[in-house]
């Protein structure tokens, strides 16, 4: 897609001086635009089918990963409940664990984060889309 991106501008400007007629220019230019926009529409057709293949699959490691996620996140928040209650009973219990798990989490390497975060994200996008567009449910 960007090599036809890059090419729209100077197509636009050898259409203006090879074609006199102003009508037959612009429908030129229209053709032109339609084109960038099908060939972009048919990059993004061609990930979604990989996004909804894998949705789809009768694999439930890869079916479920984002509702695994999910509920892997709501455990973290909802394990704050039992923490608030160790603190007012025992603070220096639930310092050791915060603590612990704090020295864990920061164990991990910042790329890894960098890579969940930006292909969770292009999931949930590619997701929304295809329900907007009503390819999904």
């Amino acid at each position: 897609m960007p090599i036809l991106a890059t090419l729209i501008e100077p197509l636009a400007k050898i259409i203006d001086k090879i074609i006199p007629d102003k009508t037959a220019r612009d429908r030129a230019k229209l053709e032109l635009i339609k084109l960038e926009g099908s060939r972009e529409l048919d990059e993004i057709r061609l990930q979604m089918s990989a996004v909804l293949a894998e949705a789809q699959s009768a694999d439930p490691w890869t079916s479920r990963a984002r509702p695994s996620f999910l509920y892997v996140m709501y455990i973290l928040l909802l394990w704050s409940i039992p923490m608030g209650l160790l603190a007012a009973f025992r603070p220096e219990a639930a310092a050791d664990i915060a603590r612990g798990m704090n020295s864990y989490l920061a164990g991990i390497p910042e790329p890894l984060y960098a890579l969940f975060g930006t292909g969770y994200l292009g999931y949930t996008v590619a997701r929304q889309w295809g329900k907007v567009r009503g390819v999904e449910k």
